[in-house]
């Protein structure tokens, strides 16, 4: 998993509140098992025209000053719906690093920090101010700093990041949950050769 580190970006903003993991990624290209290979078809219905190749060109992602933005601002309880971790996968191979709302479905929040994802939490105050700082400027730079939990923009605003401090430290240093146990690879392979040892029909 890729370790998350403090970055300026391009904030897009798509204010539109309850997208579902079926809007996120429909269910037609969840035919791979890989992460890879989703940001293609990340809010396909709404990116493309009817024909599934034509961009539409009234989706707000769509816009060219919103092109290689990893922040994303978005409404009220993102991810609801289904529990599928191709979500984060398709937003987080789509270039997409953070996502900002006022809430997120909880199995989506948790998979985001599985896949190398911050989800920020904001007030509606805060959100709404966000997205008028974008709205008004399309194409502005946020600022976020994990390591010191603040998150800030060109026209002043200052948010606190609240996250766990085991989900700070496995974004900051890449690790999901094999990462997190290959740490302790050296205590496992004592344990098996001691159980070898011990309880040799368990082996055979």
């Amino acid at each position: 998993m890729e370790a998350y580190k403090k970055h300026t970006s391009i904030a897009a903003l798509m204010n539109r509140s309850n997208v579902d993991t079926d809007q996120i990624i429909p269910t037609q290209f969840l035919k791979k098992i890989e992460r890879t290979g989703f940001g293609i078809h990340l809010f396909h219905d709404w990116r493309f025209l009817a024909d599934n190749v034509t961009p539409n060109p009234e989706f707000e992602l769509n816009k060219p000053v919103f092109k290689g933005a990893k922040i994303l601002v978005t409404g009220a309880n993102f991810g609801c719906g289904s529990s599928r971790e191709h979500a984060p996968w398709a937003i987080a191979d789509y270039g997409f690093n953070t996502v900002i709302s006022t809430s997120f479905a909880d199995i989506f929040y948790t998979n985001c920090f599985k896949n190398a994802l911050l989800p920020i939490r904001v007030s509606k105050d805060e959100l709404a101010a966000l997205m008028a700082e974008i709205a008004a400027n399309e194409g502005v730079e946020f600022t976020v700093d994990l390591e010191a939990e603040k998150l800030t923009t060109p026209g002043g605003i200052v948010i606190h990041i609240e996250v766990d401090p085991f989900r700070k430290e496995s974004l900051l240093g890449g690790l999901d949950d094999i990462a997190w146990t290959l740490k302790h690879e050296d205590k496992i392979t004592a344990f098996e050769e001691k159980q070898k040892q011990t309880l040799p029909w368990l082996w055979k």
